[in-house]
């Protein structure tokens, strides 16, 4: 995953090993135009899909599980992380590369659904040991769906109550190989497996396509960095709830402090440290708008 701040991606974070396995049906239908916020819930949705409760405090701790600092009643953590239980809490899912610890061995066992360039695979230049998952077709996206679909099951059978889904945007590093409708497609297959298993969805990052993401489907969004990147709007005109994660080494203590004060911002937004470590770590840093 890519170093906060890094262009043209927005930034990302620290990533664990993840999983392999099974099954769910490809879906595909694309919605032209976006709900606005307080529409009817999206495609796909039912009535037991929850979703965060507006301007609920949270904490993003990819880098590292930690008793959440109180308060706190929202929890992403990545999918081999057993869920925090404190009321709300997020699964990440890597749904369009592959996991650093898993690489070699899914090239090598599934080269099918691995984009190639020259024999080698194609890597994220922010996060080389990451390989870009071929969605060009309607069968590689097939075949990736029932290795996702069963993370999704996975994080609904562990406890949890929404997913965020990472690297939509890959098609831009992709060299023209893929294309903004193939990972919106395989988008969409991924909402419909989430809200099959119970669970709501979420956008990560990609603000240019947030319109068309909410219209396959998706619940809220999970952003990084995007009053530094001046996005916010794009995700808040959009979704009714928006968690904002800004980083200590691109907007910083007293640009976040101003970013509270901004009545445009996320009602959700956190500062934390780049590589999102665990509490007992000196690097660490944990601020909201209402502790400062």
């Amino acid at each position: 995953m890519t170093v906060a701040g890094e262009e043209p991606r927005r930034a990302r974070t620290i990533s664990v090993i993840r999983a392999v396995a099974t099954t769910v049906i490809l879906a595909t239908a694309l919605v032209g135009c976006a709900p606005t916020p307080d529409a009817p819930p999206a495609a796909g949705a039912t009535s037991e899909i929850t979703l965060p409760a507006l301007g609920a405090a949270f904490d993003y701790q990819l880098g590292g599980a930690y008793d959440p600092p109180a308060g706190v009643t929202v929890v992403a953590r990545d999918r081999t992380t057993a869920a925090s239980g404190v009321g709300y809490d997020i699964c990440y899912v890597n749904g369009f590369q592959t996991q650093p610890a898993e690489s070699e061995v899914f090239a090598r066992e599934r080269p099918e659904l691995v984009l190639f360039s020259n024999g080698e695979p194609l890597v994220d230049a922010g996060w080389p040991d990451e390989y870009l998952f071929d969605t060009s077709t309607p069968q590689k996206r097939a075949a990736l769906l029932e290795i996702v679909a069963e993370w999704i099951r996975g994080c609904a059978a562990s406890g949890y109550d929404a997913v965020e889904i990472d690297n939509l945007d890959s098609y831009t590093r992709s060299g023209g190989a893929l294309t903004a409708q193939d990972n919106l497609d395989l988008a969409a297959a991924y909402a419909r497996a989430a809200h099959d298993a119970g669970l709501a969805i979420a956008q990560k990052n990609t603000a240019d396509l947030t319109e068309r993401v909410r219209g396959v489907g998706y619940d809220f969004a999970v952003t990084e960095s995007c009053v530094r990147f001046e996005e916010c709007d794009a995700y808040t005109s959009v979704y009714p709830v928006v968690l904002d994660i800004e980083y200590t080494d691109e907007l910083g203590e007293r640009g976040f402090a101003e970013a509270c004060d901004d009545t445009g911002r996320a009602a959700s937004m956190i500062l934390r440290d780049h590589d999102l470590v665990a509490s007992d770590d000196d690097a660490y840093v944990f601020r909201t708008c209402d502790a400062g």
